[in-house]
């Protein structure tokens, strides 16, 4: 895996760490105009959900667009069977490019109808929320949901690029950039305690408010991610670590209907207190993660049936046999994969 880093689509690039098989391409600080110099109108459809298509009809203008209802509960295979129905009505053929705008549940569901279309078409992705900024539109991860079991169908495959326009977000209600810095707040827990100590010492205003801080923290949280996937692009060994926080947060969130963020909120501070049980975590690290994430008005506790979670969380991806690889924290800034077996996570998790 190759990426570029173009500040501007006129500016100098720099390259990140290679590996992998690709080459992308990340457009830091563009506009959605510039869409126009990377890809063909002609040969391109946008997809977006109803949302996004709302409070920016403008931009779709002239551009070939598909647009689908928004929310999780729309990621599934039924979406997908509409997308390319709509393709094939539209004639999109092998050489069709598809670029999904949105955040990360049109992503997702972009990645998998582009990876599957015709056995395979380009695309790429503008990302339209913080969270899919900083996380779901990074590292090749398509797919859907079936039924209440999150990402349980889908493949690896990378976009081609990212656009990064951070005006689409002006328009974001507060709760979705509450819900962003969910993912931000676990880069920080798993990675870097200076990105910790930054978010301490800042709220989401100040970040709405200051257009170059916002920039700088949603670059560092790209560059973060980016580093891990360039290294382990299958989830083979340390890419593991970007799911802390979502092993009880997946199977709470279709459950009862939660935010991605919130829900991965719950499930981060799930596993601080499991950290704190099996691997002598510091009890003060741990309640200072409490309070980041109160402070970025994220929930850290949530009243849920742990018959029924228990009966999702045995079908999650990461379970292996009669163990389930746990992320948990050695500290703040470092995580760690830590196999649980199952009956021991059992009774953590009651």
């Amino acid at each position: 895996m190759k990426i570029i880093k173009v500040s501007s689509l006129s500016g100098s690039a720099e390259a990140l760490p290679a590996g992998g098989n690709f080459d992308g391409v990340y457009y830091f600080d563009a506009t959605f105009a510039h869409l126009e110099q990377v890809v063909s109108r002609q040969k391109t459809f946008l997809i977006t959900d109803s949302n996004v298509f709302q409070s920016h009809k403008t931009l779709f203008d002239g551009w070939q667009t598909i647009v689908l209802p928004a929310g999780e509960e729309h990621k599934q295979q039924s979406t997908v069977d509409f997308i390319v129905k709509e393709l094939i009505a539209k004639n999109a053929d092998r050489n069709t490019f598809i670029v999904g705008v949105g955040g990360g549940v049109v992503t997702d569901i972009t990645g998998y109808a582009a990876s599957i279309y015709m056995r395979g078409v380009r695309f790429g992705f503008v990302p339209t929320t913080i969270l899919a900024m900083v996380d779901a539109s990074i590292g090749g991860k398509n797919g859907v949901d079936v039924g209440i079991y999150k990402n349980l169908v889908g493949l690896i495959k990378q976009p081609e690029f990212l656009l990064f326009d951070y005006a689409l977000l002006q328009t974001l209600p507060t709760g979705q950039w509450i819900n962003g810095f969910a993912e931000v707040i676990k880069h920080a827990c798993i990675k870097d305690t200076a990105l910790f100590e930054l978010l301490q010492k800042e709220s989401i205003e100040s970040f709405k408010s200051d257009a170059n801080k916002l920039a700088a923290l949603i670059e560092k949280n790209v560059q973060i991610k980016t580093a891990v996937v360039v290294n382990d692009e299958f989830e083979q060994g340390d890419r593991k670590l970007l799911n802390f926080g979502h092993t009880l947060g997946h199977a709470i969130e279709n459950m009862y209907q939660l935010p991605h963020g919130h829900a991965v909120s719950i499930g981060m501070m799930a596993a601080t207190d499991i950290s704190v049980s099996v691997n002598n975590f510091s009890t003060s690290e741990a309640n200072q993660i409490k309070e980041l994430l109160e402070q970025y008005q994220l929930p850290t506790k949530f009243d849920f049936d742990k018959e029924k979670i228990w009966e999702i969380l045995k079908m999650d991806k990461k379970r292996s046999s009669n163990t389930m690889n746990f992320i948990l924290l050695n500290k703040i800034g470092q995580a760690m994969i830590q196999p649980i077996g199952m009956n021991e996570l059992e009774n953590l998790i009651r």
